[in-house]
């Protein structure tokens, strides 16, 4: 089973499920939520619909035609949904109680997440800046810029300098259609500029960006503590294992597809509820398997439309029920420019403003080219906290 939280406020969500649950659009307010259970068996969904309904509360139920499999949706405020999840914590399915009132737990205290990533302390009532350090000479917008080791270290101490919380170095384009490349030259290119950086400032934290095992285990091993793997260790299943002997925080992302073929018509029924699903499953295996600082970033650019990247910029919200940190990484995306037609130079002013939005609706990192404005971003709204 599957739970979440869902915010309804937007009137086009609610539409959505009142649809797929034959809600009446009169039961629409402002600043409505939810909390829907999917992949419930049919016994198990009826047993709990009852126990809903015997409390004085509508609960909606819903299933394919012929299925055995149910998804159920009841509303009402957090309070209200908490009260509910202990009923059926006491009189229904004890583990689907749990399930909920440890999903209602991780949303309200999104904000109290705390990690200590190496020396660093993140108290994740603010929001921090990851600087974007391409050292590859095909990324769509800097590849080449930063293939020297000596302009790569520079160009990683002048974010630090401007504000930088962390370093994510990527020594492989991960842009629409590129090709992976073989791991000896990725090495050659990541680990020298890790040496470069912790030489020059010891104190830096340094996340790496890739989804091969070699490359993360000598990334950190010589003093990087993030890997950041666009692929969710499906390319390299050793790479988690790597994550956990050196514990180290990890990063996972969601990526319909590869690289190569991931902007090649991809297509959602519900962008929100597929992602959150796959982030679900993986952080429950990621957990049980004992990493204990994981992010979670809904992959903004990967296999999504133009329509999907601002339709889970508008609903981040909806995955704090997960109870990890959102990292975010807009900056200079296509789908920015397809909306503003701007050219790859231009977007910076675009990018921050959707960054901003970003933190305001819950993400904790920004993973940026222009880290000062980054910073200026995660300042200012630190201080509405």
């Amino acid at each position: 089973m599957i739970v979440q939280i869902l915010n309804l406020s937007h009137k086009e969500v609610f539409n959505k499920y009142s649809v797929f649950y034959n809600i009446y659009r009169e039961v629409y307010r402002f600043g409505l939520l939810a909390i829907e259970i999917r992949m419930l068996p049919k016994d198990l969904a009826l047993e709990t619909q009852k126990i809903v309904l015997n409390e004085g509360e509508i609960c909606y139920k819903n299933n394919d035609v012929d299925s055995e499999i149910y998804s159920l949706l009841f509303i009402g405020s957090l309070s209200e949904l908490f009260n509910l999840a202990r009923k059926i914590l006491t009189t229904g399915d004890e583990e689907l109680g749990y399930s909920l009132l440890n999903c209602i737990n991780n949303y309200e205290k999104y904000d109290n997440n705390s990690y200590k990533i190496g020396e660093h302390l993140f108290d994740f009532k603010n929001a921090y800046v990851m600087g974007i350090l391409n050292v590859t000479e095909d990324s769509f917008s800097d590849g080449g810029k930063y293939s020297k080791i000596t302009d790569a270290v520079k160009h990683a101490l002048e974010m630090i300098n401007k504000g930088a919380d962390i370093i994510d170095i990527g020594g492989e384009s991960t842009k629409p259609g590129s090709e992976s490349i073989d791991v000896e030259i990725e090495i050659e290119r990541v680990v020298p500029v890790i040496n470069g950086i912790l030489k020059e400032k010891p104190e830096a934290l340094i996340s790496v960006d890739t989804t091969k095992s070699k490359v993360a285990e000598l990334s950190l091993k010589e003093g990087a503590k993030i890997i950041n793997d666009v692929n969710a260790y499906k390319a390299d299943p050793e790479l988690i294992n790597v994550v956990k002997k050196y514990n180290a925080a990890y990063i996972l992302m969601h990526m319909k597809g590869t690289p190569k073929n991931m902007q090649k018509n991809p297509r959602y029924v519900d962008v929100v509820k597929e992602i959150y699903d796959f982030l679900f499953e993986k952080s429950k295996a990621i957990k049980k398997m004992g990493i204990n600082n994981l992010l979670i970033d809904p992959g903004i650019g990967f296999g999504k439309r133009v329509e999907d990247n601002f339709e889970i910029l508008k609903r981040l919200e909806d995955f704090k029920s997960l109870g990890y940190p959102i990292l975010i990484g807009v900056s200079r995306k296509s789908f920015i420019s397809k909306t503003l037609d701007l050219d790859i130079n231009e977007r910076d002013t675009a990018s921050a403003i959707v960054e901003a939005l970003a933190v305001r609706n819950g993400a904790k990192i920004i993973r940026t080219h222009n880290v000062e404005n980054g910073s200026q971003i995660c300042k200012l709204l630190n201080k509405l906290n």
